[in-house]
């Protein structure tokens, strides 16, 4: 048995060559690229799933690059860290990134845990799929999570929505969530490029029900953009892309060369 359940009647999957099932008939196919669509429609909403295919690919190609190695790497000692057994779902995963990098941290450290991702998008985990790892990956949302009742011992959720519901029902008892946010001045100079009155982020309390706050650690560090490539990708897969027009668009990218500030909060939280 796999640790899906099925979308449709909440029993268990297992996994033949190219297609998950349950006991009462239903099949989901497994895509070339080794991920499976188990994203209903009474679960899909009325928009477009996820982040579009421009946000991904700048996402990709700005990550690649190592601008934000310092936070995965903070993200990886966390995660494994408090990991002590069950499997690791990493939900809003995106092309899979910090899910391939957690993966290989593992491998280093001798661990071999069951690992599984989910996005909204399928355009997201199809690129994640193509990374290689040896990932379970599902087009699924985190609001109804396909996931089976108190499976996995750590969770990740990094710049995703918050589900707490589902978060805490996938999770056995004692086991972590590593979560993270953007700190209040993430991109600030940025920011001030872009904007006529920027605004920091709002940092909202820490406190969370059915959990209990383990660790909080920051990463803050400098960004030096010197390509209006990076720039531009960097400014296409952020929220401030489809809230600035034209002209505000045109002020970024007629900089030339970016210095911002790269800040996370980390936040490792147990359930209670």
């Amino acid at each position: 048995m796999s640790l899906y359940i099925c979308p449709v009647c909440g029993s268990g999957l297992r996994r033949n060559e190219r297609v998950f099932s349950c006991d009462n008939g239903h099949a989901f196919d497994i895509a070339k690229s080794g991920y499976v669509n188990l994203l209903i429609s009474k679960h899909a909403g009325k928009t477009v799933h996820g982040d579009n295919k421009l946000m991904l690919k700048a996402r990709r190609d700005f990550l690649e690059k190592g601008y934000y190695q310092p936070l995965s790497d903070a993200v990886c000692d966390a995660a494994v860290s408090v990991y002590e057994h069950g499997a690791v779902l990493d939900t809003g995963c995106g092309e899979g990134y910090y899910t391939s990098a957690l993966a290989e941290r593992f491998r280093n450290a001798g661990k071999a845990p069951a690992i599984a991702g989910t996005d909204i998008s399928k355009t997201a985990v199809e690129m994640a799929s193509k990374r290689g790892d040896d990932i379970s990956y599902a087009a699924a949302s985190s609001f109804a999570l396909p996931i089976a009742d108190s499976s996995c011992g750590l969770l990740m959720t990094i710049f995703s929505p918050y589900c707490g519901e589902e978060f805490r029902r996938v999770l056995f008892h004692g086991g972590y969530m590593v979560m993270v946010i953007p700190g209040a001045e993430h991109l600030w100079e940025m920011k001030q490029i872009i904007y006529d009155t920027p605004y920091k982020n709002e940092v909202r309390p820490y406190e969370l029900e059915g959990f209990s706050l383990v660790s909080k650690k920051s990463v803050r560090y400098n960004i030096t953009l010197d390509s209006q490539e990076d720039i531009w990708s960097l400014f296409t897969m952020t929220p401030y892309y489809y809230r600035t027009g034209k002209e505000q668009q045109q002020r970024l990218m007629s900089a030339g060369h970016v210095d911002t500030t790269a800040d996370f909060e980390i936040l490792t939280y147990r359930k209670n």
